[in-house]
């Protein structure tokens, strides 16, 4: 039974183990493990930082990024043991350190609860998110600026009820989509600056008594401030949630863009043509030429 117990690095008031189901129902670490190397990255400058103020030896924090570099290769390389009693990818690659370099593993832990250490990881795979989908948009940009300049003097109808309405070009059209990225770009930088904010140090919920420094930590990781108030820190996900608005907007604006080139490629209008290497066809009638990439994109906006 002891030997059970010592999986979890809670379970010392316990008398018995966790029974299988609630375990695997307690789980998170199907839905976590993504966040690994966010963990990784937070463990090595919270080690750092608890070496700097004497906490761990220098010895000791060499170790511990060592042994997380080496647990990091595991997980890419798909030779990592993800165990469901372990509940989550904190504790998973807690208890591999500690399986590779021994008790100085569990110093790692120190200062910090996994409270704090999942909002920092959220944090810092949200901001990685984010300024993918910026490269992602700057570059639809600049597609679209380019063609609109290429197309300025085209002449489309322009519509309203679907009914012709009033002569545009297609590059007016197409800086259209421009400024609605635009728009979506503004707001994502402005929703970055309230994920790049450290939580680390704020514990369970009301600090720590070890002599942390957030200061250096949030150095080392790339954030812009500390969080100003603990209980806030581990407890609020707005950030999160402002992204997934943002987001949503995106996603409205790239399914109004996909809507308008399914029309556009119909044989009804015929505006455009879309390269085979974009499209589909029918395993019954051999004549179609399906715009799936864009029925698809606009098929998966509701999912954000």
């Amino acid at each position: 039974m002891s030997s059970e117990k010592t999986n979890q690095s809670w379970g010392g008031r316990f008398s018995e183990p966790v029974d299988a189901f609630v375990a695997r129902f307690t789980a998170s670490v199907e839905f976590d493990k993504r966040l690994y190397r966010h963990d990784i990255l937070g463990s090595i400058a919270h080690a750092t930082m608890l070496a700097k103020v004497g906490v761990l030896t220098l010895e000791e924090r060499d170790a511990i990024e060592a042994g997380l570099k080496q647990i990091q290769s595991e997980i890419e390389a798909g030779q990592f043991d993800w165990r469901v009693d372990l509940e989550d990818v904190h504790m998973n690659i807690e208890a591999r350190l500690t399986d590779r370099i021994g008790v100085t593993g569990k110093k790692l832990h120190t200062g910090r609860s996994r409270n704090d250490q999942v909002a920092t990881d959220i944090r810092l795979w949200l901001r990685d998110e984010i300024d993918l989908i910026l490269a992602e948009v700057t570059r639809l940009q600049q597609g679209l600026l380019g063609l609109a300049e290429a197309e300025a003097d085209t002449i489309m109808p322009g519509f309203t009820h679907l009914q012709t309405a009033q002569p545009v070009t297609f590059g007016h059209h197409l800086l259209a989509w421009f400024e609605m990225l635009s728009r979506d770009y503004e707001r994502l930088v402005d929703c970055r600056k309230r994920v790049n904010r450290l939580p680390l140090g704020s514990a369970a919920l009301a600090g720590t008594t070890y002599p942390i420094a957030r200061e250096i930590t949030a150095e080392l990781l790339g954030f812009d401030q500390v969080g100003g108030n603990s209980l806030d820190g581990v407890s609020d996900r707005d950030f999160a949630i402002e992204f997934c608005a943002a987001a949503s907007l995106a996603m409205m604006h790239l399914s109004r863009f996909s809507e308008e080139l399914v029309l556009w490629t119909s044989a009804q209008f015929q505006f455009i043509d879309l390269p085979d290497r974009f499209c589909t066809g029918s395993s019954i009638m051999p004549q179609k030429k399906n715009p799936d990439v864009p029925e698809l994109v606009r098929g998966k906006t509701g999912r954000v």
